[in-house]
C-alpha cells in the first residue's frame, strides 16, 4: 500500500509541474502579446527628462531600458521599476518557483520513501531464502533419519532371527543333552556348529567323559539293555547322536532298524534331503536317513535282515551277511550280499551296487516308482514305494507309468502285490546274542 501512494503522489508532483509550466507558458504567451515592449516618455514638468521602456523577455524576465539626456543640474524622477503587470508575474513566479521547490523536496522524500520499501523488499527476500533453506536442511535430515531408521528396522529382524535359530540350536542341544542321559552308562562330548557362525564362532561343547558309549543298538545290549525301544547311540563315524530304534526280540535282538512300514501314515515319496537326514515317526513308518546308516554300517561289517508280511498274515524273512552304503559323495552305493531266509532273493543280486536315487535327482525309475531306492531297471524289490491297502492294484487302475508299490516280485511273481508290513534292519556280522546278568 505505501508503494502505492508512493506512485500515486510521484504522478501527481509530475502532473502539477506539468500544469504550472503550461500556465506560466500561458502568461507568457500573454504577457508577451500583451506587453511585449511597452514605452513611456519621462518629464519633469515641461522638461523632457528622457523615456523608458519595459518588455517581458521570452524566458519570463522583466527587461528595463532607459534613454536619459545628459543633463547637469537637473534631476530627473525614478522610473525604474517594473509595471504592475510586470510585478504580478514576478510574484507569480516566485510562488510556482516556491512550489516547485515543495514539489522536489516532496519527490526526494518519496524516493526516499521508495528506496527504504526497495530495502524492506529486499530483507523479506533474504529471511524468505534463508527459511526455504531451513526448510529444505530439515527435510533432508528428516529424509536421513528416515533411512536410518528403516536400516535399524532391517537389522532388528536380521537380529531376531539370528537370536531364533540360536534359541532353536539351543533347545536342540538341550534335548539331545537329555536324550545322551537316557542312555546306561554313556557319557559323550558334544559339539554343535552354528551355520551361522563362522569356523572360529563355533558354541561351546559340553564335555562329558565316555565309558561303553553305544555306537548301535548291539553295544547298548552288550550293556545291558535288552528291551527293545527307542534309545540313543553315537556312531563312531559321526559328530552327533541319533536315535534309533532297537529291536531287542528279533534273532537274538541287537538290530538297529533303519526302515518300517506298517500302515501307510508317512508318504515315503520324498526328495533327496529328507532321505539323507531322515524322516518318518521311530514308532511308526520311518526312514532313519542315509547319513545315518552310513554312519553306522561304515564302523565295521554289518548283517542286513528284511522281515516282510503280506495282507494274509503270512511272515518271511531275507538275511544277508554283508551290508553297507557309501557316502553321500557316492550316492550311497549299495553293497549288500551272503543271502539266505525264508523268502527268495528279490534285493541283492539285482540291486548290488547300485545308487540310491529319489524323484527329484532326474532319475526315471525314482520318479515312476515315487520312491527313494536303490532303483537298476527298475526294480525287483522297491520296500519304500506307495502302500496299497488290500495289496493287489494295476498300473491301469491308478493310470501309472509302471509299479510303485511295496514290492518283493518274488513273493507273488508280481510287480503289482503290495506288502502290508515291512521292515530293515541291521547289526554286526559278528554279534552273539548273551544273557544279562
Amino acid at each position: 500500500m505505501k508503494l502505492s501512494l508512493l506512485y500515486t503522489v510521484l504522478l501527481w508532483a509530475v502532473v502539477r509541474a506539468s500544469e504550472v509550466t503550461e500556465e506560466s507558458k500561458s502568461t507568457d504567451s500573454v504577457k508577451t502579446s500583451s506587453s511585449q515592449s511597452s514605452t513611456h516618455p519621462v518629464s519633469s514638468g515641461l522638461m523632457q527628462c528622457g523615456e523608458y521602456s519595459n518588455e517581458v523577455m521570452p524566458n519570463g524576465q522583466c527587461r528595463i531600458t532607459a534613454t536619459l539626456p545628459q543633463l547637469e543640474e537637473q534631476r530627473c524622477p525614478d522610473m525604474f521599476r517594473c509595471t504592475d503587470e510586470v510585478s504580478f508575474w514576478l510574484r507569480e513566479n516566485e510562488e510556482r518557483k516556491q512550489q516547485m521547490h515543495d514539489l522536489k523536496e516532496t519527490i526526494s522524500e518519496l524516493q526516499e520513501e521508495l528506496r527504504n520499501h526497495r530495502h524492506r523488499i529486499k530483507v523479506l527476500e533474504l529471511q524468505r531464502e534463508e527459511k526455504y533453506g531451513t526448510n529444505s536442511s530439515l527435510e533432508h535430515r528428516f529424509l536421513t533419519l528416515q533411512q536410518i531408521y528403516e536400516e535399524a528396522n532391517a537389522l532388528l529382524d536380521i537380529h531376531g532371527s539370528l537370536i531364533y535359530d540360536l534359541q532353536t540350536q539351543i533347545r536342540n542341544l538341550t534335548m539331545t543333552v537329555e536324550r545322551v542321559k537316557r542312555n546306561p552308562g554313556c557319557m559323550i562330548n558334544i559339539v554343535r556348529t552354528s551355520p551361522l557362525l563362522s569356523a572360529q564362532h563355533t558354541l561351546h561343547p559340553e564335555v562329558q567323559h565316555i565309558r561303553n558309549c553305544p555306537i548301535d543298538c548291539a553295544s547298548l545290549y552288550y550293556n545291558g539293555v535288552h528291551r527293545s525301544g527307542i534309545f540313543t547311540v553315537v556312531p563312531s563315524l559321526g559328530s552327533t547322536p541319533v536315535e534309533v530304534y532297537c529291536d531287542m526280540d528279533t534273532q537274538g535282538g541287537g538290530w538297529t532298524v533303519f526302515q518300517r512300514r506298517q500302515d501307510g501314515r508317512v508318504n515315503f515319496n520324498r526328495k533327496w534331503a529328507e532321505y539323507r537326514e531322515g524322516f518318518g515317526d521311530l514308532h511308526t513308518e520311518f526312514w532313519l536317513g542315509n547319513e545315518h546308516i552310513y554312519a553306522i554300517s561304515s564302523q565295521g561289517e554289518y548283517s542286513l535282515r528284511i522281515d516282510l508280511e503280506d495282507w494274509s498274515g503270512k511272515h518271511k524273512h531275507a538275511l544277508y551277511q554283508n551290508f553297507r552304503i557309501e557316502n553321500e559323495d557316492n550316492h550311497y552305493r549299495l553293497h549288500v550280499s551272503g543271502f539266505s531266509g525264508t523268502t527268495e532273493d528279490s534285493f541283492g543280486w539285482y540291486h548290488d551296487k547300485q545308487s540310491f536315487s529319489t524323484p527329484d535327482t532326474g532319475h526315471i525309475c525314482a520318479e515312476i516308482s515315487h520312491a527313494g531306492w536303490w532303483y537298476h531297471q527298475c526294480f525287483f524289490a522297491n520296500l519304500n514305494g506307495v502302500y496299497y491297502k488290500g495289496g493287489r492294484y494295476s498300473a491301469k487302475g491308478k493310470n501309472l507309468l509302471g509299479p510303485d508299490g511295496i514290492v518283493w516280485y518274488s513273493w507273488k511273481d508280481s510287480d503289482y502285490y503290495s506288502l502290508k508290513k515291512v521292515s530293515m534292519m541291521l547289526r554286526p556280522r559278528t554279534y552273539r546274542s548273551r544273557l544279562s546278568p
